[in-house]
């Protein structure tokens, strides 16, 4: 097969196939080996239920996967920042750069937007090779050598949505911050976090495992880490109001407000949703970063009463990429921690089912037909 590619036709049921070659058709076009490919929670998701808001079908089955690293096979007439041969990392949008929000600035809220894996017309990256835009290609500089792996480069797709979370509640220097749930981006969210100068951060999540793993990867420098397991047998505000008091106890003075200056929500559970907005103080700011139910019971009068401000997290926008990648090149934050797993392009499904119970933080795909040292070539 020129191009072997997963697709996915329903629950259950994903096969392999030839796709046709991907060619340059526009200027500015980037065709990409793809090196690898990080499994995340939404595949999980399309694996056991065939979508999330929209769903393939038998008629129209669909290409998986959206965090990529690859090389530069080609590049069209008009692209000047990359060659063949080109280390990169992928964003896997491409907005339509004329619409209002695009000209806005906010391209990641285009509606015409052309995302991996997106149900029903856009292919994913689980393909030998792909097609994207040279400015959705982030070149990894020649001068970090094998410093900083194609492997890394999968992640910086998840540090960007944990960039752009961050971003949406402004963390400050000082800011008391929590962050529900320990698997990656809720890691990485602790860790940027920490970046913009959080004084406190506390991670909260039901495997001790993973909080293990935390304790290890977010800490550094002054910041104060904690975490902390919910008791399910009590109800969110409960909950809340423990996080309250450990925080009290630990890092605040008597006079200071009680609660955090921040929530991150990276889970998507309702009863998580309910305990950040409880374990803020009044004026606190809360993001929902976590994909869950598509309704859910809210707190709202809580958020009225303490003038909480609420914001949504979509990916990621304008800068958050680029913020991305420099977060992990200046080894700010190191990526190599989370990779848990690493299996070759036929063993996918595996991939899948090791995500699905939850194993580790992240598992990645090898590009097809490729070897462990795929870097030194094309």
């Amino acid at each position: 097969m020129p191009n072997p590619s997963l697709l996915l036709y329903g629950p259950g049921d994903a096969r392999f196939e030839d796709r046709p070659m991907p060619v340059i058709e526009d200027p500015l076009d980037v065709i990409i080996r793809i090196a690898y490919v990080g499994v995340c929670g939404s595949d999980v998701h399309f694996w056991n239920h065939g979508g999330v808001k929209a769903h393939v079908s038998k008629e129209r089955p669909l290409v998986m996967g959206h965090e990529a690293s690859g090389i530069v096979k080609e590049v069209g007439p008009a692209v000047i920042s990359l060659q063949p041969g080109d280390r990169i990392a992928i964003e896997p949008g491409s907005a339509c750069r004329v619409c209002s929000r695009c000209k806005a600035g906010t391209y990641h809220l285009c509606p015409r937007m052309e995302f991996a894996a997106n149900p029903p017309y856009t292919h994913g990256t689980l393909s030998r090779y792909y097609k994207m835009p040279a400015d959705c290609c982030y070149k990894i500089p020649d001068s970090v050598g094998t410093a900083f792996g194609l492997d890394e480069a999968v992640l910086i797709e998840p540090l960007a949505v944990a960039v752009h979370s961050v971003r949406q509640v402004a963390v400050r220097p000082g800011d008391k911050v929590v962050v529900f749930g320990a698997g990656t981006v809720g890691l990485l969210s602790a860790a940027v976090a920490r970046e913009f100068g959080a004084s406190v951060v506390t991670s909260v999540d039901l495997s001790r495992e993973k909080l293990d793993f935390a304790q290890s990867f977010v800490p550094r420098g002054r910041l104060v880490f904690s975490t902390a397991i919910p008791d399910q047998t009590l109800p969110p505000e409960e909950n809340a109001q423990s996080l309250r008091g450990m925080q009290r106890s630990a890092h605040l003075a008597e006079s200071d407000i009680p609660g955090f200056d921040v929530a991150i929500e990276a889970t998507g559970a309702e009863s998580c949703i309910q305990m950040a907005v409880y374990a803020l103080r009044v004026g606190g700011r809360f993001v929902q970063t976590g994909l869950g139910k598509r309704i859910v019971n809210f707190p709202i009068s809580t958020v009225s009463e303490n003038e909480i401000t609420v914001k949504g997290c979509f990916r990621y926008g304008p800068g958050d990429f680029k913020m991305a990648l420099e977060l992990a090149l200046s080894q700010k934050i190191e990526l190599r921690p989370l990779i848990t797993k690493i299996v070759p392009f036929e063993n996918v499904i595996d991939a899948w089912e090791t995500a699905k119970r939850g194993e580790g933080i992240k598992t990645l795909i090898r590009g097809a037909d490729l070897a462990e040292n795929f870097e030194s070539g094309l």
